[in-house]
Formats: C-alpha cells, structure tokens, sequence
C-alpha cells in the first residue's frame, strides 16, 4: 500500500472528522446556491425531493468515498491505483484528483466577493451596496477583486499549512459551531419579520403545482455539489479517519449537518425576500445566482438596520465558504503529498501557486481580460462548468464502477462492517446497483444541455 497508515496523518477523534467532513460539505452550495435553487423550483416542492435525494443518493456517494479513502489510506490517485494499476483506475483517480485543483481557485474568487461585502458592512455601506450596479462595478475593478480575492486565499493556505489536526480539523471545530448559532440566530430573525410567514409557507410546504422534471433535475445537481461528492475530499478525509470510527454514523452526522444549514440558510434568505419585497418578492425570487449579492443587499437596505444584520449574514457565508476552501485545498495538498512524497509545506506552496495562479485568471475575466471568453464563458463559468458539469459526474461515475467492479458490494459491506452496523445496507445496494450510474447521467447530460440553451436550470 506504499505509506503506511501509520506515518499518514489524522484526525485525532471522530468529533473533529465530523466537523471537518461537515465544513467541507456546508459552503457556497448550501447558503448560496441552496436557497435561490430552491427558490426558483418550487419551494416545499424541491426540498422533499432534495432531503429524499440526500439520505439515498447523496448518503451513497458519500459512503463510499470515505470508505474507499479509509481503506486504502491514500489520496484519489493512489485510492484508484490500489486496486488496480490499469488506464481505468489511473483515469479514475486522476479526475477525481483533478476536481479540487480546478474549483480551489474560482472558489476562492467568490469568497473574495464575500469579504468585499462584509467588508462594507462594517463600513456601514448599506445603501451603497443595495445599488443596481454595485455588484457589477467591483468585479469589474481588477484591483479590488483581486485584493479580496488574495485575502481569502491566503485565509486558506494558512490553515493549510499548519497540518491537518492543527489547521483543517482545529479550525473546524472553532468556526462550524459558530456557523452554526450564526445560522440559527439570523433564520429566527428572517422568518419572524411581518411578512415573511409566506416566505416560510413557500419554502417549507410542498405544493404540486410547483412540482415539474426541472425541480428533480436541480435537486439532484443541488445534493451532488452541496455534499462535496467527486471531488476527491471525502476520499483524502477519509483517509484521515482512525480506524475505530463508525463512517457510516459519521455519513449520517455530516448529512445532517449539511441538510440543517442548507435549511436554515432557506429560511434565512427566502422569507426575507417575502418580508422586505412586498409585492415584487416573486421576481426577486427569481433572480438566480445574484440573490446572495444584488437581491439579498437591497433587502437588508430595506432594513432600518441593516447593517449589523448584513454583517452576520454575509460572515456566516464568509465561515462557510472558507470551511469548505480549506477541504478543497487539502484534497489537492493530500495528492501531491502521495504522489510525489513531499512534505506538507512543499505541497501547500504548490497548491498555492495553483490557486494564485488561475484565480487570478477567474478574478480578472471580469475586467482586464473580460474580452477572452472559452465557448463563450468567462474563465470562472468555464472552470465552474469543466468542473460542476462535466468532471464530477464522470468523477462520481468512476468510484461507483469501482465498487461495483472492482471491490464489489458484499466486499464493501464487510468492511464497513468493521466498525458499523451499515443499518443502511439495503439503501446503498439498491442505489449503487440500480440508479448511481443513471441518476450521474442525468446530471451530466442536464447540466451540459443547460449550458447549450436546450434547458434551463
């Protein structure tokens, strides 16, 4: 098995994989791209269809890369290759490994634009920040974004460095708790503004007329990006993971972490945007990607005081967003770690001229290099597309075939066995044999139809 288990480094208890596994999972896709999805495709409608998606599907993917990680005590490429040293696995690895080097640098470009925010919040820029053009006159200002930008990715190579149970599990288990009792304080605050129990009623009560095949489509996109599958993270954390630790409690733990913060951060933005809209909140609830920063600005300018509340909002998607950063970076430090057999600061430099390098790439498609476009997309949609869209499906397709293949189901299960009951043994089997490698299609094939204009999602 090349290293061994021994001389890798870990967690040092199941709390701290917890809540590193969880960090990684709750970011950007749960109070960002959660709220305005589900907004837009139904409400109650696509949250029973995304919570029924996540303890079958989701629970799956995730089950089985933090197994494959724990047994195999590598990083993708060297989880792959111990199974078999032929183009397949060697493909299956790489991709995986792949994912987190392409998303770390335009992840961290968006987290820039969460600190340009908070930033002028506690500047007391309420007004100016609910304008029209705000949003599209700092990113189109190359020094600012990039400022913000290098910020945040500095806040992530730091944590980097410092190792493992010093950086990425102490740093968790300080900031998701904090998340946490941020996330709780800022729902209770939304759902009890007059107003907002419409707000409430639509996100949380499904409706069939709401109901369509796009609400399916988008929960699934939704589960996949939101529980951090296909990108070669929960297979490095579980690598981490000691061997006396029940994964598939821990899966049930980071599910139910990441389901509740995806909750709360619905009823944080959509009875806001009921409550301080008035009659233009179904508009506004369409508004997409910008609903985090156009729609939900215009809403705490709305407030009679709003910037304290902008403050603990956009920190607590600050926390989020650099929790998960951290496990994106750490998959790509774990890699070249493996497979070149070097020490952590060496592979955290590399991984830091990665993330310098292309995101400022991303950070400048919006400005100075706005005119260079790739099929027709700016550098951080195409990145997000090659990745999102084309990447982790094929990447999630590779470590079902393994298992069904390779390791096989009753194999799998003796060594979850281990150390768990796998009390959910029926769920997994039925969902990897009979629907992973389907519903991985439908993703793939929806989501790059989307980006040609035959769909819309």
């Amino acid at each position: 098995m090349g290293e061994k288990a021994s001389s890798r480094a870990s967690f040092s208890s199941r709390f701290g994989y917890v809540m590193a596994a969880a960090g990684s999972a709750v970011g950007l896709g749960n109070i960002w791209r959660f709220p305005y999805l589900a907004a837009k495709y139904g409400g109650g409608a696509f949250l029973v269809v995304y919570l029924i998606l996540v303890f079958t599907f989701g629970y799956t993917l995730l089950m089985a890369e933090t197994q494959i990680g724990r047994h195999t005590r590598k990083s993708p490429i060297g989880a792959f290759e111990h199974y078999g040293k032929s183009f397949p696995y060697r493909f299956g690895g790489w991709i995986n490994s792949l994912v987190p080097m392409i998303i770390l640098p335009y992840y961290c470009v968006i987290g820039g634009w969460v600190l340009e925010y908070l930033s002028g919040y506690f500047k007391n820029q309420v007004q100016e920040m609910a304008g029209d053009n705000y949003f599209s006159d700092f990113i189109g200002n190359a020094q600012s974004e990039e400022f913000w930008f290098i910020i945040f990715g500095i806040c992530t190579i730091v944590v980097i460095i410092l190792g493992v149970q010093k950086g990425v599990e102490r740093v968790s288990t300080i900031l998701m708790p904090i998340l946490i009792v941020l996330t709780i304080v800022v729902a209770i605050y939304s759902i009890t503004r007059p107003g907002a129990m419409e707000g409430v009623k639509y996100f949380l009560i499904p409706s069939s007329t709401n109901f369509s095949w796009m609400t399916v489509v988008a929960a699934l996109g939704q589960m996949f990006y939101s529980l951090s599958c296909a990108m070669g993270i929960m297979i490095t954390y579980g690598s981490y993971m000691k061997s006396d630790v029940d994964s598939e409690k821990t899966t049930t733990q980071i599910e139910f972490f990441d389901t509740f913060i995806a909750i709360m951060a619905g009823l944080m933005i959509i009875p806001a945007v009921f409550a301080f809209s008035g009659s233009s909140a179904a508009d506004n609830l369409q508004a997409g990607p910008s609903l985090m920063f156009i729609t939900m600005p215009k809403v705490f300018g709305s407030m009679g005081f709003g910037m304290p509340i902008g403050i603990v909002f956009f920190l607590l998607v600050f926390l989020a967003a650099l929790t998960s950063s951290i496990s994106i970076a750490e998959a790509v430090v774990s890699t070249f770690e493996d497979q070149f057999g070097w020490k952590r600061i060496p592979a955290a430099l590399l991984t830091a001229a990665i993330l310098f390098g292309f995101g400022t790439l991303c950070s400048c498609g919006f400005n100075v290099l706005s005119n260079v476009t790739i099929l027709g997309m700016d550098f951080l949609d195409f990145f997000d597309f090659l990745s999102n869209s084309i990447m982790m499906p094929i990447a999630a397709m590779a470590t079902c075939i393994l298992v069904l293949r390779k390791i096989k189901l009753d194999e799998f299960a003796r060594q979850v066995m281990v150390t768990s009951e796998f009390k959910r043994r029926k769920i997994f089997n039925f969902v990897m044999k009979y629907l992973s490698i389907g519903f991985l299609a439908i993703i793939l094939i929806s989501s790059v139809l989307n980006v040609l204009g035959v769909i819309k999602i």
